[in-house]
């Protein structure tokens, strides 16, 4: 596996978190790092169980960016989002693990190794840590997960479900 750190955005930790599945992150990536402001973004609701999930998840690391105007570098998206991508190009990432639409759009003009939600889901499955994608993706959507159904569609035929 390349070296450099697996960074993640707020989306993926808490989808992932709400269908008691984070576990999947360290058993795919090791060690996972959030910017300081997707652990707040994280924590704005329920935070005493969410801190307990992150107290139980050590493996996750909220990191302060070295350099915290690069941020100002990604205008169009939210701080978290942009902390992410500032955070990847300092610590020369190996993954970024983002869903929203124009994040992924810079992190693919920055030439950024990128998967999102479902991607995580895939590459569980190909590594035999679950089953079968459709039930995961369907408690995915019942807590709340927003994925076009173009997108399911493509995730369980990739999977070959």
């Amino acid at each position: 596996m390349p070296k450099g750190p697996v960074i993640a955005n707020n989306t993926p930790i808490a989808a992932l978190w709400s269908v008691s599945c984070l576990k999947l992150l360290e058993k795919l990536y090791g060690e996972v790092l959030i910017p300081e402001t997707v652990c707040r973004e994280f924590l704005a609701t329920e935070y005493e169980i969410r801190q307990k999930a992150l107290t139980n998840a050590p493996w996750i690391k909220p990191t302060r960016l070295k350099n915290p105007q690069q941020v100002l570098l990604y205008t169009s998206l939210d701080r978290g989002e942009a902390e992410v991508l500032a955070l990847a190009n300092e610590l020369a990432a190996r993954l970024v693990i983002i869903d929203e639409r124009k994040a992924r759009s810079y992190a693919k003009r920055l030439g950024l190794p990128l998967t999102g939600t479902l991607g995580v889901v895939l590459t569980a499955k190909e590594k035999g840590l679950i089953s079968a994608v459709k039930p995961l993706i369907n408690n995915l959507v019942n807590e709340g997960f927003y994925v076009s159904p173009e997108l399911v569609r493509k995730a369980i035929k990739l999977a070959g479900e």
